[in-house]
């Protein structure tokens, strides 16, 4: 894990060089957030806006090398680049443009790892609301550990707020019914 940590610290250090908007979801949230378990990447959302994202990849494939051939050209298609640190460990760097995604950004703080390194990234609302949406079957075990841990200290209407339109987008209303039983039946 530590490997993972000084790779995103690694990130974090050429978006802040850059005055860029950002933060660490995924694995890395979830050790802040969750139950800590096993991750062998670091993930963040670099909010880019649609249409301007070549200069953000051009910028970040001059600091890593990419982990796919065409990297740039991917990231362009799906939003996500792939990118691998100095020490190897994979970059996943998603392209934000959605308002949820942008407001993400702004409500993200700083959170200590070991050894003493700090970093962005979003909070356990705005992870619950990615994880449900992303829902397979890992990201609901995940959330699930998410409303154990932070029972009581969650904001509900934050999420359900954030989480309704983009289960309208995706046409998956049932991801709202699917997170209230979890959350009936795992938070105490």
């Amino acid at each position: 894990m530590t490997e993972v940590i000084h790779a995103a610290a690694e990130l974090q250090a050429v978006c802040q060089s850059q005055d860029w908007k950002f933060c660490f979801i995924g694995g890395l949230a979830l050790q802040r957030w969750g139950e800590p378990r096993e991750t062998v990447d670091a993930d963040l959302t670099l909010v880019t806006g649609f249409g301007g994202e070549e200069r953000f990849i051009r910028v970040l494939l001059e600091h890593f090398e990419g982990r796919i051939p065409n990297a740039a050209e991917f990231a362009l298609e799906r939003r996500v680049l792939l990118l691998r640190s100095r020490i190897g460990v994979g970059l996943d760097v998603a392209l934000g443009a959605l308002p949820f995604e942008a407001l993400a950004v702004q409500r993200s703080t700083l959170f200590d790892y070991p050894p003493k390194i700090a970093l962005r990234t979003c909070s356990a609302e705005d992870l619950v609301v990615m994880k449900a949406f992303a829902g397979r079957g890992q990201d609901w075990v995940d959330v699930e550990r998410i409303i154990v841990r932070q029972t009581g200290k969650l904001d509900w209407e934050h999420i359900l707020k954030q989480l309704r339109p983009l289960a309208e987008l995706k046409g998956t209303p049932e991801i709202l019914d699917q997170l209230d039983k979890r959350r009936v039946e795992f938070e105490k």
